[in-house]
Formats: C-alpha cells, sequence, structure tokens
C-alpha cells in the first residue's frame, strides 16, 4: 500500500507540514485528528475535505480522533473571520453537537474511531489553574504574529480578548490529547496553521515530545468564488438541512475546471479513473456534465446513500425540460420544495377545464393564451403533452390522488397540491 502521506499529496490535501520527517513518521500507525467547530447543527461541504482526510487515514490502518469544540465553540476562533463570531450557550451547543455527529458518522466510522467533545476537559478547569499551567507557555510576541491575530488587529472590527486567547485553548487540546490518547497528529485548513503551531509547540515545551500537524488548503472554486457558499445558503450535510436533491445539484452545477479537483478531494474515486475523465473531458465527442453527474453521484452517496442519490436523481428527472419519468408522492413533495406550488381543494378543481386551471394558478394570463399553448403543443400536465383543448381534470389525473404538475413551456412548471 502506498504511504499516506504521498497518496494524500496526489489527492491534493497537503498545504503546508510542520516537519519533513512526516511522510517517514506516517508509515506507522498514528493518532490523528482534526478539530470541527459546533457553530451549526450540521457540519457543511466545505468540512468535507476534513473529513475525508480522516477517512483516507482511517482506510491507511491509522486511528482517528473527530474533535468538536464544545468548549471553543463558546469562545469562537478569530480564523478567517472578518468579525467575531456570535458566541453560543450550554444548551445550543449540545444541540448542534448532536447534529454534527450525524454529519461525521455518515463518513467516518466511529465505532473504531473517536468522536470527542473538549468541553469535557475544559469545563472543570479552573481560570486561574490554565494561566499558571498553559497560559505561562506562551509569548506575546509569536501570539501576536500569527496571520489570524494581525489581520483581525488591522480590521475595523479589531480582536477581543477572548479571541486572541482562543489559540491557547486549541493548543491545549492537542497536549490533553496527546497525553490522554497519544495523538500526536493534527490536520486543518491552512487558516489553521497558527492553532497548529501554537499546539506542537506547547507539547514540546511542556512534555519534550515532538508531535506533527498539517494543513489542507481552503477548498475554492476557480471563478474566485468560495466553495460551498450560494446565494441560497450553505450546503449542509445533514438532510434535515438541505435536501439531497439541492446538495446534489450544487456539485452538478461544478464548472469544468473544478470538477476533477472535487472528485479527488470529497470522494473515494481511484485517480486512475479520475484522470481517465480529465482525458475524456478533452476529448471532441465528450458529453457536456458526464464529469459533474459522476461528481454529485458520488459526493451524495458519500453523505446520503444510494437512497440519497436516487432521490435526488428521481426529482432532477422530474424536474428536466419535457422530462418523462414515473411521478409519485416523494418526488413531487420534494419538487414542490423547488419550484412553484399551490394548494387547492379536490372539490374546486375536479371536472375543472384544464384551461381554467392554468389560468387559476397564474400561471398564464387567459384563457385564450391557454389555448393558444397548448394548440401550439407547449402545455404539459404530469410531464405529458396535453394534446386536447377541452380537457376535463379528472380523478385518474391527480397523481396517488394528491398532485398534478403543469408545465408551460418545457421550462416553467409548477406543482399542484390536492386538498379533499
Amino acid at each position: 500500500m502506498k504511504n499516506i502521506f504521498d497518496f494524500l499529496t496526489e489527492r491534493g490535501f497537503i498545504d503546508e507540514v510542520t516537519s519533513d520527517e512526516i511522510r517517514e513518521y506516517v508509515e506507522k500507525p498514528v493518532t490523528i485528528y482534526v478539530g470541527f467547530d459546533p457553530t451549526a447543527d450540521s457540519l457543511h461541504i466545505g468540512n468535507m475535505v476534513g473529513i475525508m482526510a480522516l477517512a483516507w487515514f482511517q482506510r491507511f490502518g491509522h486511528k482517528i480522533v473527530a474533535l468538536v469544540g464544545g468548549a471553543t465553540g463558546m469562545i469562537g476562533d478569530p480564523s478567517g473571520k472578518s468579525i467575531e463570531r456570535n458566541l453560543l450557550d450550554v444548551p445550543a451547543l449540545e444541540h448542534n453537537l448532536k447534529g454534527i455527529r450525524r454529519s461525521l458518522e455518515t463518513i467516518l466510522d466511529l465505532d473504531s474511531g473517536l468522536l470527542l467533545n473538549n468541553h469535557e476537559w475544559f469545563k472543570e478547569y479552573g481560570y486561574i489553574d490554565f494561566l499558571r499551567d498553559i497560559g505561562k507557555n506562551f509569548r506575546m510576541g509569536p501570539m501576536l504574529a500569527k496571520e489570524a491575530v494581525r489581520s483581525r488587529m488591522n480590521s475595523e472590527e479589531g480582536l477581543s480578548y477572548t479571541e486572541f486567547s482562543y489559540q491557547l485553548l486549541q493548543a491545549y487540546d492537542f497536549l490533553y490529547l496527546s497525553d490522554k490518547y497519544d495523538a500526536t497528529f493534527q490536520m486543518g485548513g491552512s487558516d489553521q496553521w497558527g492553532n497548529i503551531t501554537a499546539g506542537t509547540e506547547l507539547v514540546r515545551k511542556m512534555r519534550g515530545k515532538t508531535v506533527h500537524g498539517l494543513t489542507w488548503p481552503l477548498l475554492t472554486r476557480s471563478d474566485g468564488k468560495k466553495f460551498g457558499k450560494t446565494e441560497g445558503g450553505t450546503i449542509w450535510l445533514n438532510s434535515d438541512r438541505l435536501l439531497p436533491y439541492d446538495f446534489y445539484q450544487y456539485l452538478y452545477r461544478t464548472l469544468d475546471t473544478d470538477v476533477c479537483k472535487l472528485m479527488r478531494i470529497l470522494t473515494f474515486v481511484e485517480l486512475e479513473e479520475i484522470r481517465e475523465i480529465e482525458n475524456q473531458m478533452k476529448a471532441k465527442d465528450y458529453i457536456p456534465n458526464t464529469a459533474q453527474k459522476r461528481l454529485a453521484q458520488e459526493v451524495t452517496r458519500i453523505v446520503h446513500g444510494k437512497a440519497g442519490v436516487e432521490e435526488a436523481e428521481r426529482i432532477t428527472a422530474a424536474a428536466a425540460p419535457g422530462a418523462k419519468t414515473t411521478l409519485d408522492t416523494n418526488t413531487l413533495e420534494a419538487l414542490a420544495l423547488e419550484i412553484p406550488s399551490k394548494t387547492f381543494p379536490h372539490a374546486e378543481i375536479i371536472q375543472m377545464d384544464v384551461v381554467d386551471l392554468f389560468v387559476k394558478a397564474a400561471m398564464l394570463s387567459s384563457k385564450s393564451e391557454a389555448r393558444r399553448l397548448i394548440t401550439s403543443g407547449g402545455a404539459y400536465l404530469n410531464n405529458e403533452k396535453i394534446g386536447e383543448e377541452n380537457l376535463i381534470l379528472k380523478d385518474d389525473h391527480f397523481i396517488e390522488g394528491r398532485f398534478l404538475l403543469l408545465g408551460v413551456g418545457k421550462k416553467k412548471k409548477m406543482v399542484i397540491r390536492i386538498e379533499k
């Protein structure tokens, strides 16, 4: 088997390392950890870089620790932030921790790994004791020199003492995990470099022991936009925050210039196959979006399972222009969250002329416009072209007695809910 360091380098995970000895160090099993902020009740697709890095280490026979910052989440990490985060209370953090566990256990084997919360070791640590034991090992010069600190101190917002002390807490995490779990390796995004090196230095000073760290490049898109953010909001991993369909669609819309990079980092697809996909994309007979579909399928399968992929592709098919696919209530319920929908009583639309329904649903402005659309072949009911101008709605038109899907042309659609 390849060296895990070489393997992750090939896939694009390595940015900076604390020692040139890391490659040799990971030849034998080590305990490695990544920290996750509990700022929401779900992790997001940007967090998948760290989760996938842990997953690969686990596959190579190393022991993993996913550390959730129940204590540090009460402080707020200034790294990569232009303003101070809102501080969370204990009930909010406990709620978020449950959701984060769901995000992690879909990808990681937490039975053979560990999921820890640093609130467990900070809650009983007194402030004076912490300053005496830990604070004395830090010097102001190096602390002020950290990029996250300098950028915030030079900003209009400034930096609070609370945020400034964050690096002490994260450094102590490394010391504690090294002492209790023999965790000797920390990974994080490139904005965590200062926090990681603070930890390696603290362990060296207090234990005379060398521990290691590496960072991965922050995931950005080639158009300069931040990966995982859209106009509609964050691309969450948990399905109660974001439907598998929306998750799938975000990945399906990936730019050609980014798709293979994301496939290397966010999937388990073999590098040989990814290189073949890159070659296919350069060919004249390449079918557009083939690579994007593969990316969307694989990442959605990792996060939401086979059922999530099937749901996403079923809704995608139903929403496609002129789609001919089997419609059911689950598909239409999900589709109603993505496109306009209206609800009408059954008694109000049964035996109604479909022309009147187009007007009633405000999809068209007049009956004459609806008739012209039907005559020209541009009106659809349940994805089937409406062939007769005077079609009367009957119960057998209602999908499972609950829905209709109207279409104006190949792009404009509306879900009609039937209320009995």
